[in-house]
């Protein structure tokens, strides 16, 4: 019989706090501002947009902790045991640090209300990266929304703040890295709060047990987009079965053919292994909401949910990858093409859970793109996506996948598209006929997104900015900036 505990065990700023009134539905923001009387944390859009609730999760991720930048409106309370969570008030508790410092100097503060969300992001910057460039600034302030001051004074403020003396984060981190260890005791959590039931597993082994006990559990990974249902739409969630603690889904092997990612691997993580491996990608991750999002959300959840719009589904269509699925009764390996079967429906049988992706490497010499096109560029939903892959012998292309998001009810290769380009020489008229054939390949819809002739246009206009990325580098395909 599994050891269970029934209440929620965390390090709260600098003591610890215990908690076993808690329901699937309470996030960290209510019980930080309304229990614990922390009200430097504000709530501007309770959907994980505006950055004005960001705090600092401490995690250990097999035995390292790790500090990242999470939107507390969002984040359900019970997730964060075992952790530790910094408030804006926990900087300060000496002198005012060096990220705070700085913001005075820059004058980077207006009405005052965002500002402790900047902070908090700015200090998840400065602790990995000390002496940040401007990009890797503007990067790291892709989830904050500021409606007066500016962002100028504040990417001044990032650039400024020097390493200095007064971070309690630096100077207690081996205490807290032990603190934390012992309150992670490998039980069971089982919570419940006006009838609804929160339950975190102790291992994978009783995850599967209870998909199989449960009657319709709902599984909460990083909770992006659950998050939002609960706070907008009131979604019941009960029980709820939270995941991203579990270190056995949270692993990334690496050999000379494919990277595997644990499906409760971050956005963050694993955006560290893939960019080395394919330094294409790059761009393309970046445009995936902003680091709060991303140190949150999982892959694993992003394939899972099925979702038509969702960002790693093209790039794994396009790389070939392949998912390990577990139930209570063994394992299974699925290819991603064969994973999507339908608007809300995939390949996912009763009590089985996604384990591992794993993602397979581009040949050497392989044409590669990846691409975003959203109303806004940062913090949004694509309108269309696209991630290709073509095989090249000479100056023939042997082999193309070619996948893309938003252009039909599931994420999808298009064989005719491919078949257009296969066997033909590398030019613009090959993908010219490629982007002809994507009518026969799929039918778009109309939506607050874009309309579906916009769809198709992109989608034609992708493949050609791909060929001329690939086979024109100096020719410019985007317009980067106006002043």
């Amino acid at each position: 019989m599994t050891a269970t505990r029934r209440e929620i065990r965390l390090l709260l700023n600098d003591r610890e706090v215990a908690c076993g009134d808690v329901g699937p539905h309470d996030m960290l923001l209510d019980f930080l501002r309304t229990d614990m009387r922390l009200a430097g944390t504000k709530e501007g859009c309770a959907e994980g947009d505006c950055g004005a609730c960001t705090v600092l999760v401490g995690t250990l991720r097999h035995g390292e902790l790790e500090y990242g930048p999470v939107t507390a409106c969002i984040r359900p309370l019970a997730s964060v045991d075992g952790c530790h969570v910094v408030t804006v008030e926990h900087l300060a508790s000496e002198r005012l640090h060096p990220v705070q410092e700085a913001m005075v100097e820059s004058h980077a503060s207006q009405c005052g209300f965002c500002t402790p969300g900047f902070v908090m992001a700015l200090c998840a910057l400065w602790l990995r990266t000390p002496s940040p460039t401007r990009r890797e600034v503007e990067v790291a302030l892709q989830g904050n929304l500021c409606r007066c001051t500016g962002y100028r004074p504040i990417v001044e403020a990032a650039l400024r703040a020097g390493r200095g003396d007064g971070d309690p984060l630096t100077a207690k981190r081996d205490a807290v890295r032990r603190r934390l260890g012992e309150l992670r005791d490998g039980r069971r959590v089982e919570l419940e709060r006006d009838g609804a039931r929160v339950l975190l597993p102790a291992d994978v082994d009783d995850l599967a047990r209870l998909l199989e006990q449960e009657r319709d559990p709902v599984l909460v990974a990083g909770a992006t987009d659950i998050g939002v249902e609960v706070n907008r739409q009131l979604r019941p969630i009960s029980p709820a079965i939270c995941i991203g603690h579990l270190d056995e889904l949270a692993g990334i092997e690496r050999d000379d053919r494919a990277i595997v990612l644990g499906a409760a691997v971050t956005w963050e993580e694993a955006g560290r292994v893939l960019i080395e491996a394919i330094p294409s990608l790059r761009d393309f991750w970046e445009r995936v909401a902003g680091p709060q999002i991303r140190t949150m959300g999982t892959v694993g959840g992003n394939v899972a949910n099925g979702s038509p719009v969702g960002d790693l589904p093209p790039v794994l269509l396009a790389l070939g990858a392949e998912l390990e699925l577990r139930g209570n009764r063994g394992c299974r390996t699925v290819g991603i093409d064969a994973f999507f079967l339908g608007y809300g429906r995939q390949d996912i049988r009763p009590g089985e859970f996604l384990k591992r992706i794993r993602v397979f490497l581009p040949k050497p010499g392989a044409r590669l793109g990846f691409y975003k096109v959203s109303k806004r560029r940062d913090q949004d939903i694509a309108a269309v996506a696209g991630a290709f892959n073509l095989e090249l012998d000479g100056d023939t292309v042997t082999g193309a996948r070619l996948a893309f998001g938003g252009m039909a009810a599931v994420p999808s290769r298009a064989p005719a598209a491919e078949a257009a380009c296969t066997g033909r020489p590398w030019q613009a008229q090959t993908m010219h006929a490629a982007g002809a054939a994507l009518d026969r390949d799929f039918t778009p819809i109309s939506d607050l997104r874009g309309t579906a002739g916009y769809r198709s246009l992109v989608a034609r206009n992708l493949l050609m900015r791909f060929h001329l990325e690939n086979s024109e580098p100096g020719v410019p395909v985007r317009l980067e900036q106006v002043r």
